[in-house]
């Protein structure tokens, strides 16, 4: 059975991830969507968990490739949901929840 993307979008400080532990906590298939950026790592990243670290010209390959969910521009750097991860838990069974800003939420209805 191929599970469910959720979408959790708000504010910064609403409480989204507050619910998204919850929900992962909760239940063994929830798995949260790991974003791309082409932000500098800090010190506590690690790619593939916290984002997938990408230059400006590999995330707009990427876009070139039409391989976002949503994508979007936020203080200088680029920021997107790649599908093919997205896509891959889904066909695994996994409920996916992507907790992201109102603009890409709307991208990703759009799509999906």
């Amino acid at each position: 059975m191929r599970g469910t993307l959720l979408i959790f979008s708000g504010p910064s400080g609403v409480g989204k991830g507050t619910v998204v532990k919850e929900l992962r906590r909760r239940s063994d298939r929830i798995r949260l969507s790991v974003s791309a950026t082409t932000r500098k790592p800090r010190p506590e990243d690690v790619e593939g968990v916290t984002y997938y670290f990408k230059t400006m010209e590999e995330f707009e390959a990427m876009i070139g490739r039409d391989e976002f969910l949503e994508h979007a521009v936020y203080s200088g750097n680029r920021y997107g949901t790649p599908a093919g991860p997205v896509d891959e838990l889904l066909d695994a069974g996994c409920d996916v929840v992507l907790e992201i800003e109102v603009q890409g939420a709307l991208q990703v209805m759009e799509r999906r």
